[in-house]
């Protein structure tokens, strides 16, 4: 080939995709991928016949009333443990922001405490209540108040410091103590971003409760995962197509949340339309009702009795086993961890981008929305079944779950990208393929590499946890100690978990940063 026509990052781009590979393929070791086992006549029977169990969809009216209730128990579940979380973000990100100080400093005991809270995911946190409070809604509620009222007050803290300072500032010069110069200056402009982001996590929680209900915390998990004990299929399906229904629904009453913020209020004296008025209370009506309808008894959970007996169950916890032999397992549990999520992610991202292409969407749009529907743990109790106990089943999970995200986010990213290189490309006579590449793939890379890293940081906490249902890693490892009650070992593994979380999180904010 002639020098001139030579692509002149070809040297560089081989010798990154020679990397890639050195650092890829022990990871593809760690998380035992094995395609060929997907294909396996002997496992393709067995897929076949559980598949094969699930039609026809269980519709007894006594199941279906179980089916009900457990249906609006998940709701209940989410929208109580939100509204525990808003009420512990709100102080917290008070604390923590640098928004409104004459000052801009920051808390670091109360933001080391915030990483601690969303650090360990939610299903650990409930694996624990229900240890101390026994099975049901409690425990889920209280997972989800701790790791969504640390995620919440991380990003409230953050919106408020992004927003203008001057008003705030000015009320401070004048007199105005730092809560009035916040809920003045700060918080009417950040008003819209802050509730929309409050709206996606009710959306998270309510996967979050299904999920959480596979060990013991009530709602649709946990009747999923009985069905799933017990090999009943039918039940299975019919507890799918309803968890799938109400997060569509959660999703739309979302989107229609985001819009409703989005426009203009009207031309009138007081701040607050019919509108407002409206969402407020059937917000306040929804949350008594959540609670009335859990019927929890927070009484006893704060009582002296309750107090001493969540004592003695944390002092089982300390001292960590630090012993090597421990440590050396806890280390091959953080490796396949981490194996599982590299894998997933970049199983996804492929997947996601393939099924972004295509311009007729609305076959794909389903596809997409039914992928990311079904929660990790799910699919990793029918991977499971497919390519056996192990890590292999968990990157195949968490694929197929984020395939589903990154492919409705990647195809709004290649709809946004500047369309003139890829026009001017094809005009001048390159394949439709090569104009993807290099006129309009450039143009959306930012944003593709933002999401995946983001969703990476979200799956290495789903990889710690998916071993509760055999997948490998951290998760089977916790799962077996506390089921064993070797607590100092399960203090040592979610230590691990936290610090892993940790870890990646700077590690992907470094990754953002060296590649804007």
């Amino acid at each position: 080939m002639n020098r001139i026509d030579r692509d002149p990052s070809a040297r560089s781009r081989l010798i990154g995709a020679l990397a890639t590979l050195v650092i890829l393929w022990p990871l593809f070791q760690a998380a035992e991928v094995k395609p060929g086992v997907l294909f396996d006549p002997g496992n393709l029977k067995v897929i076949g016949n559980f598949l094969a169990g699930f039609l026809p969809p269980e519709t007894a009216g006594e199941f279906m009333g179980y089916l009900v209730k457990a249906t609006l128990e998940t709701l209940a579940i989410a929208t109580a443990g939100l509204a525990l979380a808003f009420l512990i973000a709100v102080p917290m990100a008070y604390l923590a922001t640098g928004a409104g100080r004459e000052k801009a400093t920051l808390n670091p005991i109360t933001r080391s405490l915030l990483t601690v809270l969303r650090g360990i995911p939610e299903l650990v946190w409930a694996l624990l209540f229900v240890r101390v409070f026994g099975l049901g809604p409690a425990a889920g509620v209280l997972a989800l108040g701790l790791t969504y009222g640390g995620m919440l007050a991380k990003v409230y803290a953050e919106i408020l410091e992004s927003v203008d300072a001057a008003p705030a500032r000015a009320l401070r010069h004048n007199g105005a103590g730092r809560p009035l110069a916040i809920l003045y200056g700060l918080v009417p402009q950040a008003s819209k971003e802050l509730a929309s982001y409050t709206v996606y996590r009710w959306e998270c929680a309510i996967r979050a409760s299904v999920v959480m209900g596979f060990v013991g915390a009530g709602g649709l998990g946990q009747l999923m995962d009985q069905a799933m004990r017990m090999l009943n299929g039918g039940e299975a399906a019919t507890i799918l197509l309803a968890f799938m229904g109400l997060v569509f629904a959660a999703d739309g009453l979302s989107g229609w949340l985001r819009r409703a913020l989005d426009t203009p209020p009207a031309n009138q004296a007081s701040p607050f339309g019919w509108r407002s008025i409206g969402i407020l209370v059937t917000l306040l009506a929804a949350i008594v009702a959540s609670f009335r309808w859990l019927d929890i008894g927070f009484g006893e959970l704060f009582s002296t009795e309750a107090a001493h007996s969540i004592g003695e169950f944390v002092a089982g916890f300390f001292p960590p086993d630090l012993s090597a032999d421990w440590l050396a397992k806890v280390g091959k549990g953080i490796w396949e961890t981490l194996a599982i999520s590299v894998v997933g992610t970049l199983l996804a991202a492929i997947a996601g981008l393939l099924l972004a292409l295509p311009k007729w969407r609305a076959p794909f749009s389903i596809l997409l929305n039914t992928l990311r529907s079904v929660p990790e743990l799910v699919w990793a109790t029918i991977t499971a079944l497919a390519v056996g106990l192990g890590p292999f089943a968990g990157a195949l999970a968490l694929a197929l779950h984020t395939a589903g995200v990154l492919g409705r986010l990647y195809a709004e990213a290649l709809d946004n990208a500047p369309p003139t290189p890829g026009n001017a490309l094809r005009l001048a006579g390159a394949p439709g393929g090569f104009a993807f590449l290099y006129g309009t793939l450039p143009g959306a890379a930012p944003q593709l590499i933002a999401y995946t890293l983001y969703r990476w940081e979200m799956n290495i906490r789903m990889a710690a946890i998916l071993g509760f249902v055999g997948a490998g890693g951290l998760g089977q490892l916790l799962y077996f100690e506390l089921s064993l009650f070797h607590h100092a070992q399960a203090s040592t593994v979610i230590i691990a978990m936290l610090l892993l979380s940790i870890a990646v999180d700077q590690a992907s904010a470094w990754l953002r940063q060296r590649m804007r």
